[in-house]
């Protein structure tokens, strides 16, 4: 082989080698593994029925879970968000596991609030976990409906209210 050969191939590989590291790291999901882990582990039939719906891993569906309750929780009373997680096991890693939406675009749309901006927050979660940001709309009845049979159908309610 001749000497420019040789480094075309070798140039290939590290260029190679660094796009995919390149994708791995703008995916999210390598933010908080160890916390989506033990999310997906601390509330497995949630994560699971999410998992199915969404096609994804456990431990997006886990990241995705998250996100959303951290919207509920941001919309709720706090009293009314206790009722919420007392009805989800795993609750505290489930929120752990949702990946960081700070940034000036977000700041501006929790500044406006309304659901434009909890749900635009969701979507870039899902985005940051290698989802579809529509798949927020599929998420949505997946945990109201595992809320309400496990919490009772008023609890649910409070769920799917603050998720519009």
């Amino acid at each position: 082989m001749t000497r420019q050969h040789c480094l075309g191939i070798a140039f290939a590989a590290i260029f190679t080698a660094s796009l995919v590291g390149s994708v791995t790291a703008r995916s999210g999901v390598t933010q908080v593994p160890e916390a989506a882990k033990a999310a997906a582990q601390a509330s497995p039939d949630l994560v699971g029925a999410l998992s199915k719906e969404l096609g994804s891993t456990p431990e997006q569906a886990a990241g995705a879970a998250g996100s959303l309750f951290n919207v509920a929780k941001s919309r709720l009373k706090p009293e009314e968000f206790s009722q919420v997680a007392s009805a989800v096991p795993g609750m505290d890693m489930l929120l752990k596991a949702a990946p960081a939406t700070g940034g000036a675009a977000s700041g501006t749309l929790s500044q406006m609030g309304g659901s434009a901006a909890g749900l635009a927050g969701a979507a870039t979660a899902f985005s940051k976990l290698g989802l579809k940001p529509d798949m927020v709309s599929k998420a949505v009845p997946v945990l109201t409906s595992f809320v309400s049979k496990s919490g009772g159908a008023d609890v649910g309610k409070l769920l799917g209210g603050a998720l519009k």
